[in-house]
């Protein structure tokens, strides 16, 4: 019998004990089977996440970031302690005493499973299960998937410090809000930083890796507070916290940037802008779209605010006062139910999701809540409501007539009932006194049809200042100053004449200014001057003065369209020039930044400078990878240097036109801004520039410069149409980059344009080119810079038509005479004096062509 019962109980153990060996046979199979062609986990000694990169101005305040993910690392030392306790209390109180796995979490979960007969799945993975998961294996729900959690988080137990893992997860989890790790969760929820949060929130933080879509502070706000608690519960179970904070701490409120209890981070920064917008375009394609947004870059702007802002204001002013001049009203096209009009409240929150510009400074969107004889009561948005309420007057709506439905323009308003109807949402913006700044009233706004670019660098470092790529960027995204290829008409001109003077002109070159016929594939083409007049014989400095077209088109002629198409490729206007006659004349498209570069080339004397909105950029690791200033400081490296002794900075920077060129062109350029074209610009430094107006002002342009920047503007419908008859660069580009040169000098001053050695003055008159004496003084007295060696022909002794003849008795106008129809005419002499011609006076027959 007991060796009955002792064979049975042996039976029972060797089955026992071979069912378990079997098993743990099976458990080894399949952990061998699944260890093979795993994913190395030694890459993650190396982790390099992807992270903010964010851009700094000039004086290093931040003032744009870019990522797909948005993450701050945080190395695990600067991690503070309750930050650690809290996710270790909510995902895995034994990660400082497991192996990698948690073999009773796993017993748990599995019996849970079973019992809720797969109602309640819940995972058991520990927190270094979960840095596999979320680095190297995917998210989806399989046993598979567990096995190969659990062996890869043995063998990253055996590599790394509990530290280093728990460095990993804490940076790399999602956290809901495109927020990736603690630090940037911190800054999304409560906008501070991780030294700066209180148990409670630390926990709330903790509380989003279960349910980071659905854990919505806002919408799912009782579901975050029980977790948080629960978060804090674990905390004082565990040790890291006590009984009475605990207690206190779980009765705090869940505030949040989403409630409206903090300001969102983003607040703090600049709206976004064509600035910084144009950098990420141009890093995008030079460092990658992936180094870009998760590289981590520090980038130094060259932006200066101050000027940016002046920029804007410039640029706006300018358009609007086109627009408003049109007298057309098309508000926003948007409008709220009236139904969402009955509360402060309901309108408050409708508003705030209907998409308006909200970038112009000094703009607010509102919506119409009345409609009276009179005047519209309106609801501002960020503008407390008073006891009267806040009214556009009948006074500002006079100027407008509504665009309606059929495309048709409707009355001449006359009250505000005649342009809105009651839940338009519309623009407004507080109308000052100019006397002491008291507010006036309410004043309705729209976003221009018309649109434009402004930009401003420095001449010398190619440093761009200020770039405003149109009106609004929230309402266009579109930089024109960079992406909208337009025809810079006249503002090309100058390279016609750069061109010239280094082919043997000088400022005093007489050039036939008269009627040209030139047959062309597409037909006979026949350029005029904007005035539709003939001037005959001009010095070249006229010509550019007053954007003569036919003067320029025939020194185009004469130099020949190859040599003016090498000029315009090699100061960068163009990739390639097309070598038509008409071209230099500007009909061939390029874009505002690449004419601003050019003229700044002008400016500092003929050296090549390369526009750049980056001054440096920096790893994640602070390791320079872009430096824009290439220049050598010979003498940095000594311990001392003599006393008032600077040190000595070398440059190679290519010159790509003579000096003394470089000064002709800016002393004739100058004469547009002091009697031209441009001649309404009144600013109090030396300032020249180049006005263009296209064939039916569909574009309008100025470029200037002083002696240290450049600017320049341009205007003009998206879809080219005509502005009008009455648009010019000077009227319209011209006082936008007065306004905005009057704040660049008051912070960068200017001065007199440096005369290069290896020349000589000489007075001429500028009506005629004669030579004058020394003392000569008047209007018309004009001192011109020669090239020493140089003999110059004064005077017709010398005079260019291009190879075109030049008819008889052609009604030919001196400068500022008026075409009478016949009748005698008023005119200015070499000498200043005025004189009458008798009606049907002519310059005779001149004709042949060439230099002579």
């Amino acid at each position: 019998m007991l060796r009955f019962v002792g064979s049975f109980f042996g039976a029972i153990f060797t089955a026992v004990t071979l069912a378990l060996l079997f098993i743990a046979l099976s458990i080894g199979a399949v952990f061998w089977i699944y260890s093979r062609d795993l994913p190395s986990h030694e890459s993650l000694a190396q982790y390099t996440p992807p992270t903010i990169s964010r851009i700094y101005d000039g004086e290093g305040r931040m003032i744009d970031e870019f990522a797909e993910e948005r993450r701050l690392f945080v190395p695990i030392e600067d991690v503070p302690d309750l930050i650690k306790h809290a996710f270790v209390s909510a995902e895995d109180k034994n990660f400082y005493t497991h192996k990698g796995y948690d073999a009773r979490g796993i017993l748990a979960a599995g019996i849970e499973a079973v019992t809720s007969r797969g109602q309640n799945v819940r995972g058991a993975s520990t927190i270094t299960q979960q840095v596999m998961k979320n680095f190297l294996l995917g998210g989806e729900r399989k046993a598979e998937r567990k096995i190969k959690e659990i062996i890869l988080a043995t063998r990253l137990e055996e590599t790394l410090s509990k530290d280093k893992i728990l460095e990993l997860y804490l940076n790399e989890i999602f956290l809901g809000q495109n927020s990736y790790g603690v630090a940037a969760a911190a800054q999304t929820y409560f906008n501070k930083s991780l030294m700066q949060l209180a148990p409670h929130e630390a926990a709330m933080l903790a509380s989003m890796p279960q349910a980071p879509g659905e854990y919505h502070p806002v919408r799912a706000k009782e579901r975050v507070t029980q977790r948080r608690n629960y978060v804090l519960r674990e905390m004082w179970q565990n040790g890291y916290i006590d009984e009475a904070t605990y207690l206190s701490e779980k009765d705090m409120p869940l505030k949040s940037v989403q409630n409206g209890d903090y300001p969102a981070f983003r607040n703090g920064l600049p709206p976004r802008d064509y600035f910084t917008d144009e950098i990420r375009r141009q890093l995008s394609g030079s460092f990658g779209q992936q180094e870009f947004f998760g590289g981590g870059l520090a980038i130094r702007a060259t932006v200066d605010p101050e000027l940016q802002e002046a920029a804007a204001k410039a640029l706006r002013a300018g358009l609007e006062r086109y627009d408003r001049g049109q007298g057309v009203w098309r508000g926003t096209r948007k409008t709220l139910p009236v139904e969402q009009l009955t509360s402060q409240d309901a309108w408050r929150a409708a508003l705030a999701d209907v998409e308006v510009p909200r970038d112009i400074a000094g703009w607010h969107p509102a919506v119409v809540l009345e409609l009276g004889e009179s005047s519209a009561r309106i609801g501002i948005e960020g503008v407390d409501e008073d006891d009267d309420g806040h009214f556009i007057p009948a006074e500002d709506v006079t100027w407008a007539r509504k665009r309606l439905k059929d495309g048709k323009l409707g009355k001449k308003a006359r009250v505000p009932a005649d342009l809105l109807d009651v839940g338009d949402v519309v623009l407004v913006r507080a109308v000052t006194s100019d006397d002491d700044g008291s507010f006036k009233r309410w004043s309705l706004r729209q976003v221009p049809e018309v649109q434009g670019a402004f930009m401003a660098m420095d001449v010398f470092s190619g440093r761009v200042l200020a770039m405003q790529g149109g009106f609004s960027y929230q309402d266009s995204v579109f930089n024109r100053t960079t992406q909208a290829a337009r025809q810079p008409g006249s503002s090309f001109k100058p390279f016609v004449y750069a061109a010239a003077l280094d082919s043997g002109f000088t400022p005093a070159t007489i050039v036939v200014d008269a009627p040209i016929e030139l047959n062309t594939p597409q037909g006979l083409w026949r350029p005029k001057n904007a005035s539709n007049k003939f001037y005959g014989p001009t010095p070249l400095r006229t010509g550019i003065e007053q954007s003569r077209n036919l003067m320029t088109v025939r020194i185009a002629q004469e130099i020949g369209m190859e040599t003016v198409a090498g000029y315009a490729e090699r100061f960068g206007v163009y990739d390639r020039m097309q070598a038509f006659l008409s071209n230099s004349l500007g009909s061939q498209e390029t874009t505002l930044f690449k004419m601003v570069a050019a003229y700044a080339m002008f400016a500092n004397g003929g050296e090549r400078v390369e526009p750049t909105l980056v001054d440096r950029v920096q790893d994640r690791y602070g390791k320079s990878v872009y430096r824009h200033d290439l220049r050598k400081c010979e003498d940095c490296s000594l311990g001392t240097l003599p006393k008032g002794a600077a040190p000595r900075i070398s440059s190679s920077r290519e010159r790509v036109m003579d000096p003394i060129t470089a000064y002709q062109l800016t002393s004739m350029m100058q004469g547009v801004v002091e009697r031209g074209t441009a001649r309404g610009i009144n600013l109090p430094v030396p300032v020249a520039g180049k006005t263009g107006t296209t064939n039916d002002a569909k574009d309008v342009w100025f470029i200037g410069y002083t002696s240290n920047i450049a600017a320049g503007c341009y205007i003009g419908y998206d879809n080219p149409r005509t502005l009008g008859s009455s648009a010019s660069g000077g009227g319209f580009c011209g006082p936008v980059f007065e306004s905005f040169m009057r704040t660049a000098i008051k912070k960068y001053g200017g001065g007199k344009f440096a005369v290069p050695p290896g020349g000589y003055f000489i007075k001429i008159d500028r009506f005629t080119g004669a030579r004058l004496s020394d003392d000569a003084q008047g209007d018309h007295v004009v001192s011109e810079y020669f090239r020493e060696g140089e003999d110059p022909i004064f005077g017709t002794g010398q005079m260019v038509d291009g190879g075109f003849g030049m008819g008889s008795n052609l009604p030919l106008f001196a400068y500022g005479e008026a075409d009478t129809g016949g009748a005698s005419a008023t005119v200015t002499t070499s000498t200043g004096k005025t004189r009458v011609i008798p009606k049907k006076a002519d310059f005779g027959t001149l004709s042949s062509g060439g230099l002579y």
